[in-house]
């Protein structure tokens, strides 16, 4: 068994994750820690910046007025993620809401990955599947299975 685990690890260039103990997350005062968790929070979610593509870390760490290490350290300590893994966590919340919303049927999948602040669609796919462990599309096409009345009817084309 335990082969075997090995040999489809290799297979698919699966690689253990192994725990890193970086020195500096240690030596970051938790409560200041806290502090910068709350305005991260504040601006990735209340302030919506998931969803610009362009909103870095880099550029996060300038409007707070630190660096990009130190950024790292309190979404790594406090979110137990890397940065791109917290933003697209936001952006995957958001697209699920998208996806099964009456209004929004019609959009196209590009199209709601460009609505949640994903720069392609591929990335939009990745970050879904790693997250919910289906497709967006399968995911809105499960949800319109199990509730048929939100299914908005196709308009008939006149001649």
């Amino acid at each position: 068994m335990y082969k075997h685990v090995h040999r489809v690890m290799a297979k698919y260039n699966i690689t253990e994750k192994k725990e890193k103990k970086a020195t500096y997350r240690s030596l970051v005062n938790p409560t200041l820690m806290d502090e910068m968790k709350e305005k991260i929070l504040d601006i990735i979610v209340m302030q919506k910046k998931y969803k610009d593509k362009d909103y870095s870390a880099k550029k996060l760490a300038e409007d707070l007025g630190t660096n990009t290490r130190y950024i790292s350290a309190v979404v790594n300590v406090r979110f137990h993620m890397n940065y791109t893994s917290f933003v697209n966590k936001f952006r995957i919340e958001e697209a699920m809401t998208i996806l099964v919303d009456r209004r929004y049927q019609k959009l196209r999948m590009e199209e709601v990955s460009d609505m949640v602040g994903f720069a392609n669609r591929q990335s939009f796919y990745a970050s879904f599947y790693k997250l919910m462990n289906t497709t967006p599309r399968e995911y809105r096409l499960r949800h319109l299975e199990q509730h048929p009345s939100e299914k908005v009817k196709k308009e008939k084309k006149r001649s």
